[in-house]
């Protein structure tokens, strides 16, 4: 047995290491497959125990896969030209203005798509508007980094915009709508905080007045692809792309609710999910005629190996007494009463999530809490902390999200740097604090509705 544990915590963290220093740009799945298939080829991890990870793992993949595939056919519908051009219109030569539309436009991706799906939207969107907008490097990071952190802690108030969230609900046998019951408000009203408490910090960064734009966003797109004669865009031809686009945005909204009537009904919400990435993807075979099979191309499946492998390491890490350690040591803290366990699971969760990814962090959390034996409340109340914490809290560093790893490659593609010193700058005040209020804003909100 203590060769099993020497192994399994040593795969652990070759794995976490390897991810996290990315040598050679190596995809994050294939160093979580290796540790996987050691756990697997040593029998830590049986057979069984696979069949019960897909079974806790294959509907939150293939729902955060349809949703990253409906991301996926909007930038062919050219909605990254259209939502850049939208922005900077409501910004009327604002730089303030322009960093809450920019807030606003992060969380509802988020809420619309799941987190990593909203970074993969609005990190082109901004890059395309602000060098657009000719903004020096100091005067995109604000923007960048202030969309970034948002877009990623959005994830926290609607279960199913995180794919580490969806799992955990299943592990703790609760249900979307419920999630979002308990957590959309008090999660929102954190996101608001962290916002203004965000602008407080980079207001002094952020231009005053934008320079004029250098040329037409939407124009370029769309000339190119629907115009062959270039000729420009009318204010007609605008207005019917903006109520296409205000249509195509509908239809998403509309699937987004239907997941969780489907949750309160017990349906399976995977089948919401695909039934919507299909028919969007009718719907833009018909209308631009182009042929389905590039989403297998531009579709990130590496995430649904990634989560499955992850979680066969945290799962050896079960096997091998790490969840029966955490329950003895986390067991007198639950004892101390509701807020002070929920503060400190929370920022324990917060702390892991930095340290080593918030995937594993949450994971390995939800599994001990229900290995406790707590009542429903305290059990659901408790979990949610640990969301709070892993979407939330894993940002204080780049490396404690999936969605901060991808955002900073796509920088680094796009040579944009952006070094620790710029990111701790922002993230070492806000986050922990927006973390404690959000914390406490959860558990009197609790009190006051459902207990």
């Amino acid at each position: 047995m203590g060769f099993e544990i020497g192994l399994t915590i040593l795969v652990f963290f070759m794995t976490m290491s390897i991810i996290f220093l990315r040598p050679g740009d190596i995809n994050e799945a294939w160093p979580a497959s290796v540790g996987a298939v050691i756990i697997l080829l040593t029998g830590i991890v049986s057979g069984e125990d696979v069949i019960d990870i897909i079974h806790k793992i294959g509907g939150a993949s293939i729902t955060i896969i349809a949703t990253i595939v409906m991301a996926v056919i909007l930038e062919s519908f050219g909605f990254f030209h259209w939502a850049a051009a939208r922005l900077a219109h409501l910004a009327k030569g604002s730089g303030y203005r322009l960093y809450w539309y920019i807030q606003l436009l992060c969380f509802l991706m988020t809420l619309l798509f799941n987190n990593d799906g909203s970074i993969l939207i609005t990190t082109p969107i901004l890059l395309l508007l602000l060098k657009n907008l000719r903004l020096t490097p100091s005067e995109q990071l604000p923007y960048l980094l202030s969309g970034a952190l948002i877009a990623t802690a959005s994830s926290a108030p609607i279960g199913v915009s995180n794919i580490v969230n969806l799992i955990a609900l299943k592990i703790v046998h609760m249900s979307l709508y419920m999630h979002t019951a308990m957590m959309f408000v008090p999660a929102t009203l954190g996101l608001l905080f962290m916002s203004l408490l965000m602008y407080a910090i980079v207001k002094k960064k952020l231009p005053k007045t934008l320079p004029a734009s250098s040329y037409d966003i939407e124009e370029i797109f769309f000339t190119k692809h629907f115009h062959p004669l270039k000729g420009k865009l009318s204010v007609e031809s605008k207005r019917k792309r903006t109520k296409f686009m205000l249509r195509v945005l509908l239809f998403v909204f509309t699937l987004r609710c239907l997941l969780f009537v489907a949750s309160y009904l017990s349906i399976p919400i995977e089948l919401v999910a695909v039934f919507g990435s299909v028919t969007l993807l009718l719907w833009r075979w018909y209308h631009l005629r182009t042929n389905p099979i590039d989403i297998l191309k531009k579709t990130p499946w590496h995430i649904l190996i990634f989560a499955f492998s992850m979680y066969v390491i945290i799962y050896g890490l079960h096997n091998v007494g790490l969840t029966e350690m955490l329950v003895k040591m986390c067991e007198p803290i639950v004892n101390e009463g509701l807020l002070y366990a929920s503060m400190t699971m929370g920022g324990l969760v917060s702390l892991l999530s930095n340290f080593f990814n918030n995937h594993p962090a949450l994971m390995i959390g939800t599994i001990t809490l229900t290995q406790m034996g707590l009542d429903p409340i305290t059990l659901k109340t408790i979990y949610l902390a640990n969301i709070i914490g892993s979407d939330m809290g894993s940002l204080l560093l780049p490396i404690g999200t999936l969605a901060s790893l991808i955002w900073m490659d796509i920088l680094r593609k796009n040579n944009i740097n952006v070094t620790w010193k710029d990111y701790l700058s922002v993230s070492l005040i806000v986050i922990p604090a927006s973390t404690l209020v959000t914390l406490f804003l959860l558990y009197y909100w609790i009190q006051l509705v459902f207990a």
